[in-house]
Parts: C-alpha cells; sequence; structure tokens
C-alpha cells in the first residue's frame, strides 16, 4: 500500500467514524488535529444536540492550549461526550479521558494511562523567562486544577502525583477517577446503528 493509499483510507475511515458521531486522537495532540477536533465536536453538536458525541483516545499527549480548547468545547456543547482509552492515554491524552461525562469514561483492559505535569522550555532575558515562568505557573496550576474536579481528588494530591510521571493500569485508572469503567462489552463503546423502519418520519430501531 503507498503512502496515497494509506492516506485515503485514513480519510475514509475517519470520515465513516464521524458519520457515526465517534471522533479519534491517534498520536499527537497538536494546533492543527485539536482545532479539528474541537470543531468536528461543534458540528456534531449543532446537527444534533441530544445524541452522544465519543472521542476515543490512543495518544502519547501533546499541545496543552489545543487539549483546554476542546475540554471547554466538550463542557459547552449540550450533549454528552464519552471517552475511551485505546491503548495509551498520556498527559494530554489522561487529561482529556478523564474530561469526558461522568459514567461515560472507559479504557481497555490493558490501556495505559499516563499523568504528569509535562515541561517546557523557558529561555530569553531575565525578565522573559520570569514571564514565561508566571505563565506555565498559572497553565500548570489550571490543568491540575481541572484534573482534579474531573476525578474528585484532592487538588495537593494531584499536585503530588503529578510530580512525577505516575502511569496507570485500566483498574488503577477506575480506582483513581480517571474513568468510569474499564470495557468488558463491545455494546459499551460501539454506538448503537439505527435504521429507518419506513413507519413514519422519526420512527427508528
Amino acid at each position: 500500500m503507498t503512502n496515497d493509499d494509506r492516506q485515503l483510507f485514513d480519510h475514509r475511515l475517519r470520515e465513516r467514524f464521524l458519520s457515526q458521531r465517534v471522533l479519534v486522537l491517534d498520536g499527537g495532540l497538536d494546533d492543527d488535529n485539536g482545532t479539528v477536533l474541537a470543531t468536528q465536536m461543534l458540528s456534531l453538536a449543532s446537527d444534533d444536540p441530544e445524541k452522544d458525541i465519543a472521542l476515543w483516545i490512543h495518544s502519547p499527549g501533546g499541545s496543552v492550549p489545543a487539549m483546554l480548547a476542546i475540554r471547554d468545547v466538550m463542557r459547552l456543547v449540550p450533549c454528552d461526550v464519552t471517552t475511551l482509552a485505546l491503548g495509551l492515554a498520556c498527559s494530554a491524552g489522561q487529561f482529556l479521558l478523564s474530561a469526558g461525562t461522568p459514567g461515560k469514561r472507559f479504557a481497555l483492559p490493558h490501556a495505559r494511562i499516563l499523568m504528569h505535569q509535562g515541561s517546557a522550555g523557558i529561555g530569553g532575558s531575565a525578565v522573559e523567562v520570569e514571564v514565561q515562568a508566571d505563565d506555565l505557573r498559572y497553565t500548570r496550576d489550571t490543568v491540575l486544577r481541572l484534573i482534579a474536579e474531573d476525578t474528585g481528588r484532592p487538588l495537593d494530591q494531584i499536585f503530588t502525583d503529578s510530580l512525577h510521571d505516575r502511569w496507570f493500569t485500566a483498574e488503577q485508572a477506575l480506582d483513581y477517577g480517571f474513568i468510569d469503567h474499564v470495557v468488558r462489552e463491545l455494546g459499551q463503546v460501539v454506538p448503537v446503528r439505527r435504521h429507518e423502519l419506513g413507519l413514519g418520519k422519526g420512527v427508528r430501531a
């Protein structure tokens, strides 16, 4: 399969998922795919404000502004947003996983979740370094506060636990509050397919 073939297959697969209201974060989160996910979520919510949107995650993490924007949209839309950790949900992936609608956050049995505070380079003059450090502290505190809200854990515990890389199994993530369920059945995470019965407008099965 050529690169063009792979890209075409990937595009068709994403379009099929999108038609079922499933968004996929696979790989690193950056400003480009973060914008796509946020705008797709807004579009789906506009199309049907009552039907759930699913966000499936297999990611090593990435852009903090992008993850915060997506979380803002998740809270803005009227429909529930279910989340699923497929294999890996690190840093920004963990943040988005736990930001799903309470009761609708899932992980596959062998998924791994990583929480940490992240890192960023600081450079420039003394004044620039001070400004950057203040902004980093503000961003860090914002992210940790939101994780505490989403998990129900005390903020000081989140701060301490995130000082170093902390890995969780699916069961440990369940105990910690990142997720609500470890997936045991396909029906927990695969959208129900509906078909028109031809018995009148709006009748489905």
